[in-house]
C-alpha cells in the first residue's frame, strides 16, 4: 500500500499486551519427555530398532565398529559367486549381519532408520520382514548368478567381480525401500525412486564390487515386488469414487494433470475455476521433471566422485575416473619416468607436476569438471535457462573429451602382444561407447525438455557474473604471469616469460585434460616458495570465485514486483480486505503478484527459492480460492517453491482440493464486538484491571505513533528498548511487527498513560478494510513497562475493545500466537508434533503458549493459522526461510544466548 493511497485512508487509533512467561520445565522434564518421544518412535519400529541393535551387537562383539571387517571372517561370512561356488550355501543369510567398514555400518543403520522403520510403520512387521529376506537372499542369489554368467561370458569386470566376498543388509534395505514406494503419492514415488534406483545403478557402474551387483539385483526385487502387489492395490483406490478430492496420503497429485503451466508471470488466475469448481493445477510434473533431469545431469559426477572415494578401480566406467576427480601418478611412476637423465624429460615433469598438484589445495582443480555438474544441476533443479545452456556445452564437451581419452591416450598405451590384450582391448571400447553415451542422452534429454527451463536470470546478473569470472581470470594471469617470471629462478627449469604466460591456462585445468585436449605437456614445476605457492593457488583462487559466483546466480531468487502493482495490491486490500494479518502486507520487504484479472492478490517475499507469503491471498472473496494455485503456477515459472503461511481455513481448503499439505503454525484469537460486555465472572480479570487503572488515575489514550507528542513517541521508544535490551535476544519480525512498523499514520496506538503523564504500556491496532473503511482491528505491537501497574495490558485490550465497539466494528483480533494452539482433541502427528515440541522448546524464550493463554482471558473465538506447501520435500527450505524471515538480523552473539536459553 503506497504512502498516497494510506494518506487517503488516514484514521487514527490504539493499541495490545505482553504475556507473563510460564514457568520453564526443568531439565530433567525435558530429558523425561525426549526419552518418551524415542520410546513412542521404538514402539512404532521394533522389528527396525530391533535389527539395529542386532548389527551394532555383532560389530561390537566381533570388533569390527572401529576397524574394517577381519579378511577370514569376511571369507567365513561374506557372499560371491565364488563363494557359492565353493559350497559356502549359508552366506546369502550370513552376510546380512555384518558391514565391510565402521562407515559403511553407519551409513547402514542410516538406510535402516531411514526406510525399514516406515516400511515396517506403512506395509506391516511381517510385510516389510518377508520383503527384506526376498530382496536380501534373492538378490545375493541373482547377483551371483549374474556375475556368472558374465564370467563365463568372459566379460573382464564381472570376471574380477567373480572372486569378490560382499557383507552388509543394504541389499535388502534398499530392495524394501524400492517396494515402500509402491504405496506412496506420485510426488514422493518417483522421488524415492529416483534416489535408489540412481544409487543402484552408480555402484556397480563406478565402484563396482560384486556386492554392487548383488545391490542392483535387489533393488530390481524390490521393484517389482512393490508394483506388483501394492502399486496394484493403490491404483485401484485411485481410481474409487471420488474423482476430485483425492486422499491427500495416497493421491497421485502429481499425475492429474489438467493444463499446462503458466505462460507469463501472472497467468493462470482465470483458469483456476472450472466450472466454477476449484480444478487442480498441477504444478509438481513441471518441477519433478527438472528434478529428474538434474538428477541425469548431475549423475556423471556423482559416479565418478563415487569412485574417487571409494578408491576402487574394479567398475566398468572407474576407468575414466581420472577425467573427473584424478588420481595421480603413483611413486614408482615417477621413480621410473625421472631416473637418470630423464629428469628432465618432459614425462618426468608432467609426472612430478601432477603429484604436486595432487597433494596440494591445487587439488581443487581436479574436482572442477565434478563440481561444474553438480552446479549446474542446481541450476536446472531450479528451471534456469542458463544452466540448461551450460548442461549442453558441458554434456557435449565430456563426450569430446572421453572420445578423445579413449582414442588417443588409452587404446596406444595398450600392448597389443600382452596375454588377453584383445579381451581388454574389446572391454574399453565396449564402456567406452557406454561412457560417450550417457553424455548423448542427457543432450537428447536437454532438448525434449527445454521447455521447463524456462527461468531467465536478469541481464546485470549474467553481466555481473561474466564480469566478475573475466576480472578473476585477468588479476589471477596478470597475478601468476608477473610473480612468476619474477621468480623464475625458482622453477626447474628455468622457464622463459613466453612459458611462463603459456602455462598460465595449464593452472586453471585439471592435468588429465590436457591430453585429450593436445595442450603442450608441463614445461618446468616449482622448487622454491614463491613457485610453488602461485603453481598450487592459481587455480584454486579463480575457481572458487568462478564457481561460487555461479553457484551464487542459481541459488539467489528476487521478487519482481511489477510497477504498479503495489499500488493495485494496496487498493484491494483497502476495498475487499482479507484476513486479520492482511495489513502486514502493506510492510516494507514485499512484492506484489496480481491475478491476471486484478481481481486478487498475493503478498510474498522470496528468500532462497521460498516464495514465502503473509497470510493467503486478498481481495475479491470469490476470487481467492483460484489465487492460491494461480500464485503457484507463477512460482513454478519462477523457479520458486510456494509458500502460504499463517492462512485461514478458506484458504487451506483450496490447497487441500490441489493436493497441497499443511500444518497448523498459530492460533488466531478473535473478539466478536457487537454486543460485547465484561459481565459476569469469566470477565473478573479484565475488569480488575480496569478498576485498578481508574484507582490509579491510568487512562488509556489513542495516538498515531507519527503524529504523538513527542514525549510519547520518546517514551514508546525506550519501552521497546528496554525490552529488547532485558530479553538480549533478536527482535523478532515478519508477523510481528516493531517500531519501523508502527510510525504508520493508519495504525493506532493506544498507550497507558498515568496523571503525571508517565508511560505504562503501549498497544498497536492494524486496520482490517472494506470499502475503504476499518471494520476490524488487528493487536500488533505490545509493550509494557517493568515497574508500571501490573494489569496495564488488560486494561489496554479492554479499552480499545470498548472504543473499537463505540465506533462499529465488527471484530477484534489479538493476533496470532506462533507455535502454539489450543487442543481440539485430536492427535498430533509427524511435522505437527515436532512444531508443538518446537514450540514448547522456545517457550521460555518468547513465551508463545504463555501468550496464548493471556488471551483467553478476552473469551475469543480461536481459529486455527495454516501453512500451506505444495512440496513435502521443501520443508527444510521452508523452515530456513521462515527462520529468516522472523529474524533478518541476528548477530551471533544473540544466536548464541538463544541457544544457550534453548538448551540451559
Amino acid at each position: 500500500m503506497t504512502t498516497e493511497t494510506k494518506a487517503r485512508l488516514a484514521a487514527a487509533e490504539p493499541p495490545l499486551p505482553k504475556p507473563v512467561p510460564q514457568a520453564r520445565q526443568s531439565r530433567p522434564a525435558r530429558l523425561l519427555q525426549a526419552a518418551r518421544s524415542a520410546l513412542a518412535f521404538a514402539l512404532k519400529a521394533p522389528m527396525t530398532l530391533g535389527f539395529v541393535v542386532l548389527l551394532l551387537g555383532i560389530a561390537l562383539v566381533t570388533r569390527t565398529t572401529g576397524t574394517d571387517i577381519d579378511d577370514t571372517l569376511l571369507r567365513r561370512v561374506g557372499t560371491g559367486a565364488a563363494a557359492l561356488a565353493d559350497g559356502r550355501w549359508w552366506t546369502p543369510v550370513t552376510y546380512t549381519f555384518w558391514c565391510v567398514s565402521p562407515t559403511a555400518l553407519l551409513a547402514t543403520v542410516v538406510l535402516a532408520l531411514v526406510l525399514l522403520a516406515p516400511a515396517e510403520h506403512r506395509l506391516g512387521r511381517a510385510a516389510t520382514a518377508g520383503l527384506f529376506a526376498l530382496c536380501q537372499i534373492g538378490g545375493a542369489l541373482a547377483g551371483a548368478g549374474l556375475i556368472e554368467l558374465g564370467s563365463r561370458g568372459g566379460d573382464l569386470w564381472l570376471s574380477d567381480a567373480r572372486t569378490d566376498v560382499g557383507v552388509g543388509p543394504s541389499v535388502g534395505i534398499v530392495g524394501v525401500g524400492l517396494a515402500l514406494s509402491a504405496t506412496l503419492t506420485a510426488l514422493w514415488r518417483r522421488r524415492l525412486r529416483l534416489v535408489l534406483i540412481t544409487g543402484a545403478l552408480l555402484f556397480p557402474l563406478y565402484d563396482g564390487w560384486g556386492h554392487d551387483v548383488m545391490l542392483l539385483c535387489g533393488a530390481v526385487i524390490g521393484l517389482l515386488a512393490g508394483v506388483l502387489v501394492w502399486g496394484r492395490a493403490r491404483r485401484r483406490r485411485e481410481r474409487g469414487p471420488s474423482p476430485t478430492a483425492p486422499d491427500i496420503g495416497d493421491a497421485d497429485t502429481g499425475d492429474t494433470d489438467t493444463g499446462e503451466a503458466a505462460d507469463g508471470p501472472d497467468a493462470g488466475a482465470s483458469r483456476g475455476l472450472d466450472g466454477g469448481r476449484l480444478r487442480h493445477v498441477n504444478i509438481t510434473s513441471h518441477a519433478e521433471t527438472r528434478v529428474l533431469v538434474a538428477l541425469f545431469v548431475a549423475a556423471t559426477a556423482l559416479g565418478s566422485l563415487l569412485a574417487w572415494l571409494s578408491n576402487s578401480t574394479s567398475g566398468p566406467l572407474a576407468l575414466y575416473n581420472e577425467l573427473f576427480v584424478g588420481q595421480g601418478p603413483s611413486a614408482s611412476d615417477i621413480a621410473t619416468t625421472c631416473a637418470g637423465a630423464a629428469a628432465t624429460s618432459s614425462e618426468c615433469l608432467e609426472n612430478r607436476a601432477e603429484d604436486l598438484l595432487a597433494g596440494s589445495p591445487a587439488a581443487l582443480v581436479l574436482f572442477v569438471p565434478a563440481l561444474l555438474l553438480l552446479i549446474v544441476a542446481e541450476g536446472l533443479r531450479r528451471g534456469r535457462r542458463i544452466a540448461w545452456g551450460a548442461a549442453l556445452v558441458l554434456e557435449a564437451g565430456f563426450a569430446v573429451v572421453i572420445w578423445r581419452y579413449t582414442a588417443y591416450i588409452v587404446l596406444p598405451t595398450l600392448d597389443a602382444s600382452a596375454p588377453g590384450a584383445t579381451d581388454l582391448h574389446r572391454f574399453v571400447i565396449r564402456y567406452s561407447v557406454l561412457l560417450v553415451v550417457i553424455p548423448a542422452v542427457a543432450i537428447v534429454v536437454l532438448l525434449l525438455t527445454r521447455g521447463h527451463f524456462n527461468v531467465r536470470a536478469p541481464r546485470w546478473t549474467l553481466l555481473k557474473l561474466a564480469g566478475v569470472a573475466a576480472l578473476t581470470f585477468v588479476v589471477a594471469g596478470a597475478c601468476y604471469i608477473k610473480f612468476g617470471y619474477d621468480a623464475r629462478d625458482q622453477f626447474t627449469p628455468e622457464p622463459t616469460f613466453g612459458q611462463v604466460v603459456a602455462d598460465f591456462p595449464k593452472r586453471l585445468l585439471p592435468p588429465a585434460y590436457l591430453g585429450p585436449l593436445n595442450v603442450p605437456d608441463a614445461a618446468f614445476i616449482p622448487e622454491g616458495g614463491v613457485a610453488k605457492a602461485l603453481y598450487e593457488y592459481t587455480g584454486p583462487v579463480f575457481w572458487v570465485i568462478t564457481l561460487g559466483g555461479l553457484l551464487l546466480s542459481f541459488w539467489r531468487s528476487t521478487a519482481k514486483t511489477k510497477e504498479g502493482a503495489e499500488t493495485d495490491a494496496g487498493n484491494l486490500l483497502a476495498e475487499y480486505g482479507g484476513s486479520t494479518l492482511s495489513y502486514m502486507t502493506t510492510w516494507p520487504g514485499h512484492a506484489y503478484w496480481i491475478s491476471a484479472d486484478g481481481t486478487a492478490a498475493v503478498a510474498y517475499r522470496v528468500i532462497g527459492n521460498i516464495a514465502l507469503t503473509t497470510g493467503g491471498p486478498y481481495g475479491e472473496p470469490a476470487a481467492r480460492a483460484a489465487a492460491v494455485g494461480a500464485f503457484a503456477e507463477y512460482c513454478d515459472g519462477e523457479g520458486w517453491s510456494p509458500c502460504f503461511y499463517s492462512v485461514t481455513a478458506p484458504a487451506k481448503e483450496a490447497a487441500d482440493a490441489l493436493g497441497w499439505s499443511s500444518v497448523q503454525v498459530a492460533e488466531d484469537t478473535v473478539l466478536s464486538l457487537p454486543g460485547l460486555e465484561f459481565k459476569g465472572k469469566k470477565w473478573q480479570d479484565v475488569r480488575t484491571a480496569l478498576n485498578k487503572a481508574s484507582r490509579a488515575d491510568i487512562t488509556a489514550q489513542w495516538y498515531t505513533f507519527p503524529t504523538a507528542p513527542l514525549a510519547i513517541q520518546e517514551q514508546i521508544r525506550a519501552l521497546s528498548e528496554e525490552w529488547v535490551a532485558d530479553k538480549g535476544l533478536p527482535e523478532m519480525g515478519f508477523t510481528l511487527g516493531g517500531l519501523d512498523e508502527l510510525d504508520d499514520p493508519l495504525v493506532r496506538c493506544l498507550v497507558a498513560v498515568d496523571g503525571k503523564g508517565r508511560l505504562h504500556g503501549v498497544t498497536s491496532w492494524l486496520p482490517s478494510f472494506e470499502q475503504a473503511a476499518p471494520v476490524g482491528w488487528t493487536l500488533d505491537f505490545m509493550r509494557r513497562s517493568a515497574d508500571g501497574f501490573s494489569g496495564v495490558m488488560e486494561f489496554l485490550i479492554a479499552s480499545a475493545a470498548l472504543g473499537f465497539q463505540q465506533e462499529g466494528a465488527r471484530f477484534m483480533s489479538l493476533s496470532g500466537a506462533p507455535l502454539a494452539r489450543v487442543d481440539r482433541g485430536s492427535q498430533p502427528e509427524g511435522l505437527q508434533r515436532f512444531l508443538d515440541v518446537a514450540g514448547r522448546a522456545m517457550e521460555p524464550v518468547y513465551g508463545f503458549r504463555s501468550l496464548l493463554a493471556f488471551k483467553a482471558k478476552f473469551q475469543p473465538e480461536y481459529q486455527p493459522m495454516y501453512m500451506l506447501y505444495p512440496d513435502p520435500a521443501t520443508l527444510p527450505a521452508i523452515g530456513n526461510a521462515i527462520g529468516r524471515a522472523y529474524l533478518p538480523h541476528t548477530t551471533p552473539g544473540q544466536l548464541m544466548r538463544l541457544s544457550r536459553k534453548l538448551v540451559g
